[in-house]
Formats: structure tokens, C-alpha cells, sequence
């Protein structure tokens, strides 16, 4: 299967966006977005997104048409329950 054929697709972990393949013109304007909106580090584990990175990926998660995974779960999850992970995470 190319890269052309492969479904879009995110990993959430650590509260934060791991990995991506996306093909529409939302999604890589929302990860445009996640990029420009400040500092991204190369381990999720070690990303804190602003407020702005945090809404680009509700913007990601609205626009990719296929699956969102919670990395360190192992579960695909629907839009909604990726957003709350998002919104949730840290705040026990």
C-alpha cells in the first residue's frame, strides 16, 4: 500500500498530537497550524501545546477522515473522546 492509499490517520499521546498521515487540505491546514502556533519537541512526552496548538488540533481531529488512536491505550477513539482526552489530560 503507497502512502496515497493509506488511510488519514492520528496518534495522540501524552495529551498531544504523535503522529499524523494526512491527504485533505484541512488537516495539513490544521497541522500547519499546530506548527506555527509554537514550539514543537520531537518527543510528545516532552510537549507542552499552548492554547492556540491545543485548538489546531480540534481542528486536526474535525478534519482527518479516518482513524484517531490514543497511542499509550492502544484504542481507536471517536472525535469527541480524542478532544476530551486533549482538553483532560494532566488534570487529575
Amino acid at each position: 500500500m503507497t502512502s496515497e492509499e493509506e488511510p488519514e490517520r492520528i496518534s495522540l499521546k501524552w495529551g498531544s498530537l504523535k503522529s499524523w498521515h494526512t491527504k485533505s487540505e484541512a488537516a495539513q491546514a490544521a497541522l500547519k497550524r499546530y506548527f506555527d502556533s509554537g514550539p514543537v519537541m520531537m518527543s510528545a512526552m516532552a510537549q507542552r501545546d499552548t492554547p492556540e496548538q491545543k485548538e489546531a488540533l480540534y481542528a486536526l481531529i474535525d478534519a482527518i477522515d479516518g482513524e484517531i488512536w490514543l497511542d499509550w491505550d492502544g484504542k481507536q477513539v471517536s472525535k469527541e473522546e480524542a478532544k476530551e482526552y486533549i482538553r483532560n489530560y494532566g488534570a487529575k
